[in-house]
Formats: structure tokens, C-alpha cells, sequence
């Protein structure tokens, strides 16, 4: 991909303003993973300002595994019911959190094997566990970096794992964990889903627009 560096360097110019990304991708100033595997998992199909929020009511209580593992189900679901989906997130907390304590030593692990074969860790929850956590050479991909790798020719692909696997083969090195950071703040603000912010975009001259069908 020929303009890669080029779109890359110049969004990482103007969306690296550490303050307004996601609570996980701010968390990386000081990574304690147990935490950032938690926020994740409560993240999902969560808004990040609700993530955050009820992330930290939650660690004030329970911040380990042990402790979430000790924590009865009632009270646990009535803590994270904000995020959605409560009844499964908490099933999910105590699930993963029991693993870590009897096959990990209480301890969150940091390979990408180790943490796809806890029950209720997913690829993307991995990733942001080694890449935020453990600072590995990794991509978390979400809807808006798929939306916008696919939008800007940098791959072809049908869904979030398989740009994840793309788009670590092309992204040059310097870019690969601050790709998440830029491409959330750069798909807030301009490259929006539906009628994108072309006319303000600082690579348009660069994007091929694909799949846009109206822009403003």
C-alpha cells in the first residue's frame, strides 16, 4: 500500500491527542492488566464514557481476581448493569476471572494462545490486553479502524479479525499501537460512518472512497 505512511503519519499529526481516546487506549499510561481486561470486557456493546465510569465504581470494590471471584452475582450485576448486557458480563467476569486464578496464578496472561483459550476472551479483547497492557506489537481492531482500513484501500476484508491479520502486515512499525488511537479519533470526527466529513478530511486527496456513497 503506497500511501500508507503517508495517510498514517498524517492523521497520527493531527488525532494524537492521548486525551480524548478511549478509557482502555488511555489506560496504557499505566498498564495494570487485570484492569484493562476487566474495562475491556465491559466495554463491549458498551459506551466508552459508561465503561469508564462503571469501571472505576467497580475496582473500588473488586480489583482482582479474587476479589471479583468473591463477589456474589447479585452485586456484581447491579454494579456493571449500565453497560448493558449485565447478565452475561457478569457471568463472564467471574468466568475469566476464576481461570486466571486456578491456571495463571492470578496473574493475566501475555500471549495472544494464553488469553484465547480463557472462555469469554475474544481476539479483540486479547489484543487490547497485549497491546495496552504489555505493550506488544499488536492492532486492535474495532469498527471504526475496520470501517475506515476498508474505506481507504489499505485492505478487503468482511470483518474485524480478518483486517486485524491484514493490516498488521502492511502498517508500518512505528504506526502498529497507535493505529487504534488515531483511527477512533479520525472516525469520530470525520470519517463517520454514514455521509463522512470529506470536505474537512485531512487525506482526502489520498482516500479512494471506497464503498462512500454520500459525503459531506
Amino acid at each position: 500500500m503506497k500511501n500508507i505512511k503517508i495517510i498514517m503519519n498524517l492523521l497520527s499529526r493531527k488525532y494524537n491527542d492521548f486525551n480524548k481516546r478511549t478509557t482502555l487506549n488511555r489506560m496504557r499510561k499505566k498498564p495494570e492488566p487485570f484492569k484493562i481486561l476487566i474495562s475491556c470486557l465491559l466495554s463491549l456493546r458498551a459506551r466508552d464514557e459508561t465503561t469508564e465510569v462503571i469501571s472505576k465504581e467497580l475496582f473500588k470494590i473488586a480489583d482482582t481476581p479474587e476479589k471479583i471471584s468473591k463477589l456474589s452475582t447479585k452485586k456484581l450485576e447491579k454494579i456493571i448493569f449500565s453497560t448493558g448486557h449485565y447478565h452475561k458480563k457478569a457471568q463472564t467476569l467471574k468466568q475469566v476471572s476464576n481461570e486466571i486464578i486456578k491456571r495463571f496464578n492470578s496473574k493475566v496472561p501475555s500471549t495472544k494462545e494464553e488469553l484465547l483459550s480463557i472462555k469469554g476472551i475474544g481476539l479483540k479483547t486479547a489484543n487490547v490486553v497485549l497491546s495496552f497492557a504489555y505493550g506488544q506489537q499488536v492492532i486492535v481492531v474495532d469498527t471504526h479502524v475496520h470501517r475506515i482500513s476498508n474505506r481507504l484501500g489499505f485492505v478487503q476484508t468482511t470483518n474485524a479479525d480478518k483486517t486485524e491479520k491484514e493490516l498488521i502486515k502492511i502498517m508500518p512499525k512505528k504506526y502498529i499501537q497507535e493505529t487504534n488511537g488515531i483511527l477512533i479519533l479520525f472516525g469520530r470526527e470525520i470519517c463517520q460512518p454514514i455521509s463522512p466529513w470529506c470536505s474537512r478530511c485531512p487525506i482526502e486527496k489520498y482516500c479512494p472512497k471506497i464503498n462512500v456513497k454520500k459525503s459531506r
